[in-house]
């Protein structure tokens, strides 16, 4: 099966083509730009690498988040109006796991952490092999140390990966040690098209994809304080 993945929940973002598990392509997005400015051209240049259009494609990926709120909207909202125009499915992917997926080395224990801004990760523990990646502790948003503090017991021989353990690093290494952080971050569109080749009965309609959001978004948040809510 042909796939094309769409992450737009890190600030890079990615474009992948697969056909079953096998990455035929990936672009790797200007960080300089807004994901609402390149995706057309990050599209185009994915499937034009992969000798292929996007009316070859039989089945759509896409990270559901956490991640950027603007990010996510636009890359749901992208793929939405593609799989539409072509009667395909999606495969809604949760952006850690497909972080836990892409971690380098052989490590069976994945803590994948992305920076969530305000001082906080989003953060999740998981279980990895050849074959899947799966959950062992629920996503959280906290700051680093809350984080550390809730997930202590699912932690014991874990390295942990994506760029807030980077940010956080000297927490982390004060706890745990240097050798527990993944050096490296690949992009995630790759393994979020091989997430779904392996997942393709959580493929749903397209206007049925539900984001995974973690915490309420900013506005909401601001808009509470201003009216006096916590």
């Amino acid at each position: 099966m042909l796939i094309l993945a769409l992450d737009t929940t890190t600030r890079t973002g990615s474009v992948a083509i697969a056909r079953d598990e096998r990455v035929l392509s990936e672009h790797v997005g200007e960080p300089s730009l807004t994901h609402a400015q390149r995706l057309p051209g990050d599209l185009i240049a994915a499937c034009r690498t992969a000798g292929l259009t996007i009316g070859d494609v039989e089945m759509f990926a896409v990270a559901a988040g956490p991640g950027s709120f603007t990010g996510l909207r636009v890359g749901i909202a992208t793929i939405q109006g593609l799989a539409m125009a072509q009667s395909r499915r999606v495969v809604p992917v949760s952006t850690l796991e497909a972080l836990a997926a892409s971690a380098p080395g052989d490590a069976r224990r994945i803590a994948a952490w992305m920076d969530a801004q305000r001082g906080e990760v989003f953060a999740q523990v998981f279980d990895r092999t050849r074959a899947s990646v799966t959950p062992v502790t629920e996503a959280i948003s906290a700051s680093p140390a809350v984080a550390l503090e809730i997930q202590r017991g699912q932690l014991d021989s874990a390295v942990f990966h994506g760029d807030g353990a980077q940010r956080y690093r000297e927490q982390i290494v004060a706890t745990f040690g240097a050798l527990s952080i993944a050096e490296s971050i690949p992009p995630l569109a790759g393994a979020i098209a091989r997430i779904a080749a392996r997942h393709a009965d959580r493929a749903v309609l397209p206007h049925a994809i539900v984001p995974i959001y973690v915490r309420r978004p900013d506005a909401e948040i601001a808009r509470d304080r201003r009216h006096g809510h916590s």
